[in-house]
């Protein structure tokens, strides 16, 4: 859907009720579901390996509540645009305590759950919260772009990553951000260009290709690096939870491949563990495995 439509959307949902936006938001993504065929063969595809023993209607299935759920994303940003804050609980935010305004953190984000109400209210939880995020780019961005000056608006630096061309201006950016102390969060489960770094890692027992920056990141700042999951447990209401950091270290220059190797290996196992716990919120609609 364009920036024009969904705007529309919204304000006739101001004026009839939330229950509009539900309901247009769910035939919206049956129409994508039923024309997308390329993209719901690459999610039947992975729901196969999720669940091995199972047949293609139920992986269809699972497809199809992987579309539905994905308009709650939107939804909770309809409400809480509407001053109807979402509620949470969280585990582990002493951990991050520990860190802002000090030796700073990089947050492994994923496309499983909703990390943009992870972002959002990780600023309203606490305000002077310096907050990175890195985000890519794409040819044409509809509510994308909105999503992300919502984000600019509340406080949130954006990064946008383009596909194609790299600027070393974006990482020096995030090094000093992390150095004055704030929380830099990158994408740990998506690779933006051909020809970017990557990390291949096991998962549901086939390859997998994680981008390498996140833990370059790590190893070169020395921040600590946390895997980072927000999980919609009701309408408008999140658990998020926080791993403890993921140690990146390398005995000599020459073991620094291997240390990140096993760091992405892990970060791999915690994102499998939490899929088979939450199969319909992974909104990674590329091909993964391989």
């Amino acid at each position: 859907m364009n920036g024009f439509w969904f705007k529309l959307l919204v304000r006739v949902a101001n004026l009839c009720g939330p229950w509009l936006f539900v309901v247009v938001s769910r035939i919206i993504a049956t129409g994508y579901f039923v024309f997308s065929w390329r993209r719901v063969a690459e999610s039947c595809l992975f729901y196969a390996a999720l669940y091995p023993e199972k047949g293609r209607l139920f992986n269809l299935w699972c497809t199809f509540k992987q579309y539905q759920n994905f308009t709650t994303i939107h939804f909770d940003r309809f409400l809480e645009a509407q001053a109807k804050s979402a509620s949470y609980t969280a585990v582990g935010w002493e951990k991050l305590e520990e860190v802002i305004g000090g030796q700073g953190g990089i947050l492994l984000m994923s496309h499983l759950g909703n990390w943009e109400m992870a972002a959002t209210l990780l600023k309203k939880k606490r305000e002077d919260l310096q907050l990175l995020l890195y985000m890519g780019v794409k040819e044409k961005e509809g509510v994308e772009r909105m999503q992300k000056d919502d984000l600019r608006r509340s406080g949130v630096t954006i990064i946008g990553i383009d596909k194609e061309n790299n600027s070393p201006f974006s990482a020096v950016a995030g090094i000093n951000f992390l150095r004055s102390g704030g929380l830099v969060s990158m994408a740990g489960d998506i690779v933006w260009r051909s020809n970017q770094r990557k990390v291949r890692v096991t998962f549901l027992g086939y390859d997998a290709y994680l981008p390498e920056a996140p833990f370059v990141f790590s190893l070169v700042s020395g921040a600590p690096l946390f895997v980072f999951f927000a999980f919609r447990t009701g309408r408008n209401t999140y658990h998020f939870t926080l791993s403890d950091p993921i140690p990146i270290q390398p005995k000599s220059r020459s073991d620094r491949a291997a240390a990140i190797s096993q760091a992405a290996q892990q970060y791999a196992g915690l994102l499998e563990e939490s899929l088979r716990q939450h199969p319909s919120e992974w909104y990674h609609f590329d091909r993964f495995i391989h």
